[in-house]
């Protein structure tokens, strides 16, 4: 299981959420483990993490920094529904 900022984000067996990450959160935590022999990855854009407890963000506590975000994050909070065989997602895009 996946969560951000306590939410559920993605549910999977482990084999399958390395192999397919379908949340973009899961995607950025799995592109950020280091590999031997390759070279990091350009940094991505500086964004300021909103606070969980004091200001948390409208709709979907991820859209902040996400790729993916678009209006419709900002106004409901993604419900985990399923994408595949015991794969569970909360995104409006995945």
């Amino acid at each position: 299981m996946v969560m951000y900022h306590g939410k559920v984000r993605e549910v999977a067996p482990a084999a399958r959420l390395f192999a397919a990450p379908a949340h973009p959160y899961t995607q950025l935590l799995l592109g950020s483990i280091p590999r031997l022999g390759e070279t990091p990855p350009a940094a991505g854009t500086a964004t300021e993490m909103p606070s969980p407890v004091v200001d948390p963000p409208s709709g979907s506590r991820f859209r902040t920094r996400c790729r993916l975000a678009t209006d419709r994050c900002a106004v409901s909070e993604p419900a985990v529904r399923p994408v595949g065989e015991d794969h569970f997602v909360a995104c409006h895009h995945a």
